[in-house]
């Protein structure tokens, strides 16, 4: 199976340009930017709730705790959040606040209820194919590794913020750049 692409900064503006555009346009937008600035995998948002995002005061949480039955592996983890982010999630919450903590974050609008993985996966998919960029849903998780990677982020640290339970794993999701190699080799 072929790797999903890794998402240039342009990419990323235009697919959430894009994203915005829809009759779901805010919803669409943070579920690309909980896979894309997050991390989070397809499943894991489809599995979110309200309460899981929005702490007493109403606005969003800096972590967000994931239960065993939430992500994969059956095993808890904790996902953190940017400031960004969490603006973003802030906001789509304001106009949410009288929605109750077990209703779903991302809610289908065909069922009312959470996406499957596969439903979600596939809305994803479209949205990247609709911003010309041939891709699957997976390309927000690894943008979001490789991104760190980029920055210096050290492996453990990505593993961590993944949820990998081995480090192998999180090593084939960084590609590395040629501007990295050459500073790479500079660097003394």
């Amino acid at each position: 199976m072929a790797k999903a692409k890794v998402l240039s900064k342009d990419e990323i503006k235009r697919v959430m340009r894009l994203a915005e555009c829809g009759s779901n346009g805010e919803r669409d937008k943070l579920a690309l930017a909980l896979s894309i600035h997050a991390g989070m995998r397809v499943g894991e948002i489809a599995a979110l709730t309200i309460g899981d995002v929005r702490g007493i005061d109403g606005r969003a949480v800096e972590v967000i705790h994931l239960t065993k039955h939430q992500t994969k592996g059956n095993r808890s983890r904790r996902v953190f959040i940017s400031d960004d982010l969490r603006k973003l999630i802030t906001s789509y919450l304001a106009d949410r606040s009288h929605v109750s903590d077990g209703t779903a974050l991302i809610r289908s609008t065909r069922t009312g209820g959470h996406f499957s993985n596969i439903s979600l996966s596939l809305r994803m998919k479209a949205i990247y194919r609709s911003s010309g960029i041939s891709t699957s849903s997976h390309a927000g998780r690894r943008t979001f590794a490789t991104r760190k990677n980029e920055l210096g982020i050290g492996m453990r640290t990505i593993q961590q913020l993944l949820g990998h339970a081995n480090i192998a794993t999180t090593a084939l999701y960084c590609d590395v750049s040629d501007d990295q190699l050459t500073n790479a080799v500079n660097a003394i």
